[in-house]
């Protein structure tokens, strides 16, 4: 136990700004008016019509897809190299 005692003086400053930390954030940004925050949203929701021209569909892949083995239940090795 009195190894670790060495530790009380850093939990102790840990604690304090902790605690200071709080203290100085309660007040926080303060209120925002609703009629501001329901336009803030809007504005956000809303598509812009400068990305609406830049999006583009997604480019497909140049390889197809590999073949599914079917599958046995059993764990085999395969007897030719897959490549």
């Amino acid at each position: 136990m009195q190894v670790l005692l060495w530790l009380v003086p850093s939990v102790v400053v840990t604690v304090l700004a902790m605690l200071w930390v709080a203290w100085l954030g309660r007040e926080g940004r303060g209120e925002v008016d609703r009629e501001v925050a329901v336009r803030r949203l809007a504005s956000a929701l809303e598509p812009d019509a400068r990305t609406a021209r830049r999006r583009r569909p997604a480019p497909g892949y140049a390889a197809p897809p590999p073949a599914a083995d079917r599958s046995t239940g059993i764990a085999v090795r395969p007897s030719r190299r897959v490549s």
